[in-house]
């Protein structure tokens, strides 16, 4: 590597930032930090750690950890063995880890010492597959006796730092992160060094990253806001500060940690924004260093986001649409404080996008100014999901050039209009996917977790929205047991959803309303 080279995979970026400025911090967490050059020393000795286990190009390796900056360590070492990292909500109840680690015919877990027992009893029943696990250091220390092989922190500190010996091309795999699924079983989106690149340009274009800025990790790495401020970070030769989770849920220690670690740009939800307005003492905090502030996940409702642009008069706001398929497809900078009334458009096609708008389930353009369904052709789009040719099938559309080589698109599902101006108006989801607090959640997923408990007939999942906006999930079921109670259900689907999959109220009906169609009648519930 050379001084005036671009990276073309996703680890190159910090083994060159490495080379131009090794003393430079790229992770801070709290009062610890590594440098360039310490996080792709330490990402290096990983990756021939785990390529001594026997991990190939081309292999899935789990990341079940919290935040931490071995998370990062993980990240790229993982990558530079020549596999694709997946990250596995490390809140997430022990069946739908399974359910990740055997659908991705994972055999490596790199996690952490609390995760053990877990993972543990899972390699006695359905992830029989897993045989060894790399440990982050943790105080306690690991207990003898698992059923898996335990390489711990310790060993792969004594692995070579040099790159690997491992050729990574540009469409290989670089991560698979996982959804929700439709059907009760999650689902995962195949991202390549390109498209993870395609995204991580962006970032840098949009905002104008430069080695001087510090960007905030405020979301989990499962969630697809996050590889911004990874990626993103690192190719510009900046520093991620990594918000721990404890201060994410603290609205004032959030803001509090934007103002001493001088953070320059903040990409997250808008329920978190929301709370930084209500609870964060913004009128107490210095926060002159903050120039940009993207979000996206789900809409911003106008009065919150107007509210947010006072408080932070000096930064530029965008607001960033894109599915997890095809993130930041579609930007658009909003430059002065909405009206309670209006609806933030999510704007235009960003850099080498295209996009259609579609007659849903005809594929015929429609008229400017008709809705449709957006179908996106960006440079960050994925590959398709994971083990899911049928669902690749109906999720992706290549238009027909008579060559054989037309462009491929994701539809999207969202309905949109494009307004004489050429900025998109979003209309909301053509089907039962919703976002609830940047997390995406399918409403089919909810009632198959409800539906599984023995004593429940029929499930309904609904949503509405609270007075900030904000999308609730609810449930509802039926049941011939007097008996069964609406906390034992939701217990239940407690070991099959994550958390924020949850309904927010549960309650048991005697009988569900109906159509002329005798299907469920949800609008009603």
């Amino acid at each position: 590597m050379n001084a005036g080279r671009a990276a073309t995979l996703v680890h190159e970026a910090i083994s060159l930032g490495a080379e131009r400025s090794p003393e430079h911090p790229a992770v801070v967490l709290g009062e610890s930090a590594l440098t360039y050059e310490q996080l792709n020393e330490r990402s290096n000795r990983l990756a021939n750690t785990l390529i001594e286990l026997g991990v190939g190009s081309g292999d899935r390796v789990g990341l079940f950890v919290h935040k931490s900056l071995e998370t990062v360590v993980g990240v790229y070492g993982i990558m530079k063995a020549g596999a694709a990292f997946v990250p596995i909500d490390p809140q997430i109840p022990s069946e739908r880890v399974g359910l990740i680690v055997d659908d991705c015919g994972i055999e490596v877990i790199v996690t952490e010492p609390r995760k053990l027992a877990l993972l543990d009893a899972m390699s006695g029943g359905s992830a029989g597959q897993l045989r060894a696990v790399v440990s982050a250091p943790n105080p306690r220390e690991p207990s003898d006796g698992y059923r898996f092989s335990l390489t711990t922190w310790d060993d792969v500190a004594t692995a070579a730092a040099v790159e690997p010996d491992r050729v990574v091309e540009p469409d290989q795999l670089a991560y698979i992160m996982y959804t929700s699924g439709s059907t009760g079983v999650p689902k995962g989106m195949m991202h390549s060094h390109r498209s993870s690149l395609g995204f991580a340009r962006w970032g840098v274009d949009h905002c104008d990253l430069v080695p001087t800025d510090r960007v905030a990790s405020h979301g989990p790495l499962h969630f697809d806001i996050s590889i911004y401020d990874v990626f993103s970070t690192a190719l510009a030769g900046a520093t991620v500060v990594l918000v721990p989770e404890p201060v994410t849920k603290f609205p004032a220690s959030f803001s509090q940690l934007l103002a001493d670690q001088g953070v320059t740009a903040l990409f997250t939800v808008p329920f978190a924004f929301i709370q930084l307005v209500a609870n964060g003492a913004l009128e107490q905090r210095d926060l002159a260093a903050l120039r940009w502030v993207l979000f996206g996940g789900e809409p911003f409702p106008a009065q919150h986001l107007a509210s947010l642009m006072r408080a932070l008069p000096h930064a530029e706001f965008s607001n960033v649409y894109g599915p997890a398929e095809a993130p930041a497809s579609v930007t658009y900078t909003v430059e002065s404080p909405p009206g309670d009334d209006d609806v933030i458009p999510i704007g235009r096609p960003s850099p080498f996008t295209d996009v259609l708008i579609v007659e849903p389930g005809t594929d015929r353009e429609v008229p400017e100014g008709e809705s449709g369904e957006l179908l996106v052709c960006a440079p960050s789009i994925t590959l398709g999901y994971w083990n899911r040719p049928e669902r690749n099938a109906v999720s992706y559309y290549t238009e027909p050039d008579g060559q054989g080589s037309g462009r491929t698109y994701f539809r999207t599902g969202d309905l949109v209009r494009l307004r004489p101006d050429g900025i998109f108006d979003f209309l909301g989801r053509g089907d039962r996917m919703v976002k609830t607090r940047g997390f995406r959640v399918e409403l089919d997923e909810v009632e198959a977790a409800l539906s599984s408990h023995p004593s429940v007939i029929e499930a309904a999942a609904f949503t509405t929205r609270d007075d900030d906006g904000v999308v609730l999930v609810h449930g509802a079921f039926t049941t011939e047991s007097s008996e069964l109670s609406e906390a034992e259900v939701m217990a239940h689907a407690a070991t099959r959803l994550p958390n924020y999959a949850l309904p927010v109220t549960l309650r048991c009906e005697e009988s569900f309303p109906r159509t002329t169609s005798d299907k469920i009648d949800r609008t009603a519930l």
